[in-house]
Order: structure tokens, then sequence, then C-alpha cells
């Protein structure tokens, strides 16, 4: 209820910051407090969906989402970084029209605006960094970059004021965009890998198939697959090759899992006699030797 509490309160702020500075970038005619008001509101979103996925993700697993409601969470990822998008490209257009065609800039506006943005996102960081769930670290980096982003508006503010070089304020604002839409190519990515099973970078395929090879009584493993629902909840099925007693030899392989922070796995036991039905495998296929060596296929 805490997390719940926390992310729900920054929401708020984030929420009403933005559509403050919305109003605020036109009263100073600041593209660059513009550009930042797109920004929040993504957050706003992506902190209302945070809020949404946590009260989701404590539902069970049923019969129509046999893995959980996790997945979810990567949804609302590709949302908010697409309303992010977006947003990013109208304000780097808006910037160039600044500053082909130059407006005059309410520079002591813009500086009280820019210290509000500075004590407002902090306060949202310094709640959010309170949690501990994976979401609400998530929407406490997102704060701490927003602190990041209003302190550059703040000190670009200030230097215009005294120089008064207002072609500062459209080319900051082109550099926040940028770094928005830098940071939403990461986060498609991080998408794109978990929607396409590809296998999560801390997982070594490597040393997790020499671990599952150590543990006694393993003659071999061979379709292994490791996949993540939400890029933070791993899971893992494969095939292991013992002639062993198979509770113990399937207790021990699942405990060593966890350290690969695989929450659920799937194992299926064959006997040294047992011929794979699974001729086409696209994974190594370890054996134990008596020489005691690995050998790939």
């Amino acid at each position: 209820m805490k997390t719940e509490r926390n992310i729900l309160i920054a929401f708020i702020l984030n929420l009403s910051f933005s559509v403050f500075e919305f109003f605020g970038g036109l009263f100073t005619r600041s593209t660059a407090i513009m550009s930042d008001s797109v920004h929040d509101m993504g957050d706003a979103l992506s902190i209302a969906l945070a809020y949404v996925f946590e009260r989701k993700s404590k539902k069970h697993a049923n019969s129509k989402y046999t893995y959980g409601y996790l997945r979810y969470s990567v949804l609302g990822s590709v949302i908010t970084n697409m309303v992010l998008a977006v947003g990013s490209v109208f304000v780097i257009a808006s910037a160039i029209s600044r500053i082909v065609n130059p407006v005059k800039i309410n520079y002591d506006g813009m500086i009280i605006f820019a210290v509000v943005g500075v004590t407002v996102n902090f306060i949202a960081a310094k709640i959010t960094h309170k949690g501990d769930s994976l979401n609400q670290k998530s929407v406490s980096l997102h704060m701490l970059e927003d602190v990041l982003g209003w302190v550059v508006v703040l000190v670009g503010a200030v230097v215009m004021r005294f120089t008064d070089i207002s072609i500062l304020d459209p080319i900051m604002s082109i550099c926040v965009a940028l770094f928005i839409l830098f940071n939403v190519m990461k986060n498609m990515k991080k998408v794109l890998d978990i929607f396409l099973l590809k296998t999560p970078k801390e997982v070594d395929m490597e040393k997790l198939s020499a671990d599952i090879m150590s543990v006694e009584d393993v003659l071999g493993v061979h379709h292994i697959h490791i996949f993540s629902i939400d890029g933070a909840n791993n899971y893992a099925t494969m095939h292991v090759v013992t002639d062993a007693e198979s509770q113990s030899v399937k207790s021990e392989i699942k405990s060593l899992l966890k350290k690969y922070h695989i929450v659920c796995s799937t194992i299926e036991l064959e006997t040294s006699q047992h011929s794979c039905e699974y001729e086409e495998c696209h994974v190594r296929d370890f054996h134990k030797h008596s020489c005691g060596h690995h050998h790939a296929h």
C-alpha cells in the first residue's frame, strides 16, 4: 500500500505541474518550458500506468492469464514511450520554427517556472525513491531526469536573462527533446527484446548450462529456453538427462536457477536411454562424458 500511495502522490504532483508549466510555456513564450511540459505529461502518464500496474500485478494468474498480469507493465511502457516520442517530435518542430522566427521571451517568468520545476520534481523523486518496487524505481528515475532537465532550463534562463541570447531557448528545447527520444529508443529496444523472447542480458547461457552440468547425477541438458515476462521476472524451460532419483535433481537445479533471477522453471527429465523428440534444437546440447568434459553439438 505504501508503494501505491507514493506512486499516486508522484502522479498528482507531476500531472498538476505539467498542466501548470504548459500554460507557463505559453505565458513566457519559452519552447524549452513547453518541451518539458510534454515530457512531464508523458511522465505523468507513465506514473498513472505504474500505479495501475502496481495494483494489477498483485492479481494471481488465472485460466486466461496463465503467466499473470506482469506483461501489462510492458504494454504500458510502449504506450508511454509512444506518447513521449510524438511529443518530442512536435517540440523539435516548434523549436526549429522559433529559430527561424525568434520570439521575445519572458526570462524572469522562465526563471520562476524553472525554480518551481526543480523543486516539484525533486520532491516527487524523493517520495518515489523511498519504495523498493521496480515500478517505483522506474518512476523515481524519471523524476530524477526531470530534476536535471529543469536545472538545465534554469541555468539557460539565467544566462539568457543577462545576455539576451534568446536562441538558447529553442536550442535547449531541442536538446531536451533529443535526450527524451534517445531514452525512448533505449526503452523500446528493451520492450522489443521482451516481446521477441530474447534471452535476458543478465543470463549467461554458457555459464548457466555449465552450472546445471555441475549438479551431481546430471548427464546432460538441452532445449534450454530463458525468457522474461516483464524485464524483471525470468522464466526457464529445459530438458535434463539423469538416471538418478528425479526429485532431488530437480530441486537442486531449481535452487541453482534462483541466482539467475528465474522465478519459475519447467524441467523435463529424461533418462540416458531416452531419445529427445526435439531433433532440431537451436540451443547447445550439453552432455557429460566419462572424461569429465562437456561436448556441444
